[in-house]
């Protein structure tokens, strides 16, 4: 199965994979640190285009990985429906959720600046019930983890 962009997309299991690097390791989690590549980042005319961007991002592993070191190069698996929550939680929710507000708010006989206002005004809130509970949302997003051959 060909890789891209250091994750390697299979049809058969609907897993994602990806490659990163043991940063820490605690008695109950391990903390891997992944390359989070845009589309085009493996472009070969990225130097002509501003669009490329990469950044490094840290997944806790929970559970005990003893005969794992740091700094050594391991392979993390998850679901494909992990991706699919994580976008309708991050992006899908909260547009409807905007979009309802306004509706709403307008139907109201607010005007549009005060339905605008009030629909961006339940964005921090929103985000902020999803911080709160991050716990829970963490027990949904798990990854598993091996070592490369």
């Amino acid at each position: 199965m060909p890789w891209f962009c250091n994750v390697e997309f299979t049809n058969m299991d609907n897993t994602i994979h990806h490659t990163g690097i043991i940063e820490r390791i605690d008695p109950d989690k391990v903390y891997v640190k992944i390359c989070q590549q845009s589309a085009c980042a493996g472009c070969h005319a990225k130097s002509m285009c501003n669009a490329s961007e990469s950044k490094d991002r840290i997944i806790e592993i929970e559970g005990v990985y003893d005969s794992f070191q740091l700094n050594e190069e391991v392979e993390l698996k998850g679901r494909e429906s992990m991706g699919y929550l994580a976008i309708f939680y991050a992006f899908l929710l909260p547009l409807l959720l905007l979009l309802t507000v306004i509706i709403f708010s307008l139907e109201m006989n607010r005007s549009e600046t005060v339905s605008a206002l009030a629909g961006l005004a339940v964005l921090p809130a929103y985000y902020s019930v999803l911080y709160f509970f991050r716990d829970k949302l963490k027990k949904k997003f798990v990854f598993a983890m091996k070592k490369l051959n």
